[in-house]
């Protein structure tokens, strides 16, 4: 396999994503979920990785880290989704490929990608019709970035820095909700 094209830094923020093969469905139940989330929180800290957004959804998820050690962020993907599609063949007796292909990492190099990329990855569950309002979905870590759910996968200092509150940020995605405007830069999630 060629050499991955982004190069993992120290202190960087990395947007990583990827999907089931063929569009499937990578959770097939609430367990699913459960498992790849308690695994996550024990590598972020294994690895020094601040976890600012993640959204887990049927069929793909989304993560924007950031590096903060020299531990490549490259490590959560591998590990995580190596550990869960050998759960998942176990459990459901899958055969082959359970992910589309090598995950996709792309360095988050401005601010203002970076305030997009945040709402971007929460408007998920609206976006592709899993539920009306983003505080139904329980598998992103929005319920914390606007205080209504107390979890350990969130960086407050990083909402509070990037976005004044929790009220304002709200207030920030479904701004994106109504337009479906992003910024010059994103439009690689368009074909997501």
């Amino acid at each position: 396999m060629p050499r991955r094209k982004v190069q993992f830094v120290q202190g960087h923020y990395y947007h990583i994503y990827n999907r089931g093969a063929g569009r499937h469905n990578l959770f097939i139940e609430q367990d699913n979920y459960l498992y790849v989330l308690r695994k996550m929180k024990g590598y972020l800290t294994e690895f020094s990785l601040a976890m600012i957004v993640y959204c887990l959804l049927p069929n793909h998820y989304h993560f924007l880290l950031r590096q903060d050690s020299l531990i490549s962020a490259a490590e959560l993907p591998k590990r995580l989704f190596g550990g869960y599609s050998r759960a998942v063949q176990r459990r459901y007796q899958w055969t082959g490929t359970l992910f589309e292909g090598r995950f996709e990492a792309r360095h988050v190099g401005s601010e203002n990608y970076l305030r997009h990329l945040c709402r971007y990855i929460h408007a998920n569950p609206v976006k592709h019709g899993l539920v009306r309002r983003l505080e139904e979905w329980p598998y992103s870590n929005y319920l914390e970035w606007i205080g209504e759910r107390d979890g350990t996968i969130v960086d407050h200092s990083f909402i509070q820095d990037m976005f004044g509150s929790g009220q304002e940020y709200r207030q920030f995605v479904q701004d994106y909700l109504i337009t479906r405007k992003l910024p010059s830069g994103l439009e690689y999630l368009d074909g997501e």
